[in-house]
C-alpha cells in the first residue's frame, strides 16, 4: 500500500459518509496513472494552482476596475477568500477539504478582465453567449495546456460549473463552494466599498448588524457557523431560513448600494466598448492572436468562440496594452 492509498483508506475513516471519497471519485475523461503519493483532488489542486489562467487572476478586476489602491481585492484574493471559507466548513462537516480547496481555486478561472462588465460585453458579441461559469469548465477541459486541458476529476468539473447561485453542485463540497463564494464576494467587495467611501456600517440596517453582527468579522463568524450548525450530519450543504434571509437582504444591500453604484461603475461602459472593438478586430484579423489560439481554429473550433477565449483570458493591463497598440495613434518617433 503506497501513501496514496493510505490516506484515501484514512478518508473512510475521518470523513463524514456524505463525503466525497477519493476512491469513489468518477475519475476523468482521459485514463490517468494514478499519483502514489497524492489523492485524485489533492492533484486536481495542484494542477489549478500551477495554470496559467491561476496566474492571471491576480490582474483581473474583482469590482473596482483595475484599483490605484494596494488593498482592494481582485480575481485571485476572491479566489483564496473563497477557498478559506470554503476549506473551514469542509473540515467543521468531515467533507473532503482537498475537493473543495480544488473547486475553490478553479470557480472563476474563466472569468473576464473587468469583472462582470468583460462578461457582459462578451455575451452581447459573441454568436453562442458567454458566461464565466462555463468558460472556467472550458479553460479546465480545453484551453489550459495548449489544448489539451487539465484533465480533472467529475467531481471538480461539476463543482465549477455549478458554483453561481442557480447551480446545483451533485457534491456537498461543490454545494460548500457555491455558499462560500457568495458569503466571499458579499463580504469583501462590502470591506472595499468602505475603503472607497460608498457605504458604510451605518448603512446596513440595523435588524441586519443585530442578527448577523456589527462588523464584517462578526458577520462572516455568524454566516459560517449557521451553514456548519445547519448542515451538520445531513446529506446536503444549507444554512437556516433566518440567515439565509438575512444574507439575501444583505446581498440586495449591496446591489443597490455598491455593484449598481454609478461612482463604482462609470468606468465600465468604457471597458465594454474597448472588449468589444477588440473582439471585433480579432474576429476580423485571426492571425493577430497567439498560436494556441488559432491552433483551435485550425481543429474546427468556430473562430467566434476561439476569439472569446483569447479575449477572456487576457489581463485588465493586457487588454488596455492591445487596445492601445492596436487603436491609439503613436507620435512619430523619428527627429
Amino acid at each position: 500500500m503506497n501513501i496514496r492509498e493510505a490516506y484515501e483508506e484514512k478518508e473512510f475513516q475521518f470523513l463524514s459518509p456524505y463525503a466525497a471519497h477519493s476512491r469513489n471519485s468518477r475519475g476523468r475523461e482521459r485514463q490517468e496513472e494514478p499519483c502514489d503519493i497524492r489523492t485524485i483532488y489533492q492533484r486536481d489542486r495542484d494542477r489549478i494552482l500551477h495554470s496559467k489562467s491561476f496566474r492571471r487572476l491576480k490582474d483581473k478586476t474583482q469590482v473596482f476596475l483595475a484599483p490605484q489602491g494596494d488593498h482592494y481585492r481582485n480575481r485571485l484574493t476572491h479566489t483564496l477568500e473563497v477557498s478559506q471559507i470554503a476549506r473551514t466548513i469542509a473540515k467543521a462537516l468531515a467533507l473532503n477539504e482537498d475537493l473543495v480547496e480544488a473547486i475553490a481555486l478553479g470557480h472563476d478561472l474563466g472569468h473576464t478582465p473587468f469583472g462582470h462588465a468583460g462578461e457582459e460585453a462578451l455575451n452581447q458579441v459573441c454568436p453562442e453567449g458567454f458566461a464565466h461559469f462555463k468558460q472556467s469548465v472550458r479553460v479546465v477541459e480545453r484551453l489550459e495546456k495548449d489544448g489539451e486541458g487539465l484533465n480533472l476529476s467529475w467531481e471538480v468539473r461539476d463543482g465549477i460549473r455549478n458554483h453561481r447561485t442557480s447551480g446545483s453542485p451533485s457534491t456537498l463540497e461543490g454545494q460548500v463552494v457555491r455558499l462560500s463564494d457568495k458569503i466571499a464576494y458579499i463580504h469583501h467587495d462590502m470591506d472595499d466599498a468602505q475603503r472607497a467611501g460608498l457605504i458604510s456600517e451605518d448603512d446596513i440596517p440595523i435588524t441586519l448588524r443585530l442578527q448577523l453582527g456589527e462588523t464584517t468579522k462578526e458577520r462572516l463568524n455568524t454566516l459560517i457557523h449557521d451553514i456548519v450548525n445547519a448542515s451538520e450530519g445531513r446529506d446536503h450543504v444549507t444554512m437556516s431560513a433566518e440567515v439565509g434571509e438575512a444574507m439575501a437582504e444583505l446581498r440586495r444591500l449591496m446591489f443597490a448600494n455598491v455593484y449598481k453604484n454609478p461612482k463604482a461603475k462609470m468606468e465600465e461602459m468604457k471597458a465594454k466598448e474597448m472588449l468589444k472593438k477588440l473582439y471585433a478586430y480579432y474576429v476580423e484579423h485571426p492571425e493577430k492572436m497567439s498560436e494556441e489560439y488559432l491552433a483551435l481554429i485550425r481543429k474546427g473550433e468556430r473562430l467566434e468562440r476561439v476569439v472569446c477565449d483569447y479575449i477572456s483570458g487576457m489581463t485588465d493591463q493586457y487588454s488596455m496594452n492591445r487596445f492601445r497598440e492596436l487603436f491609439i495613434p503613436k507620435s512619430w518617433g523619428i527627429y
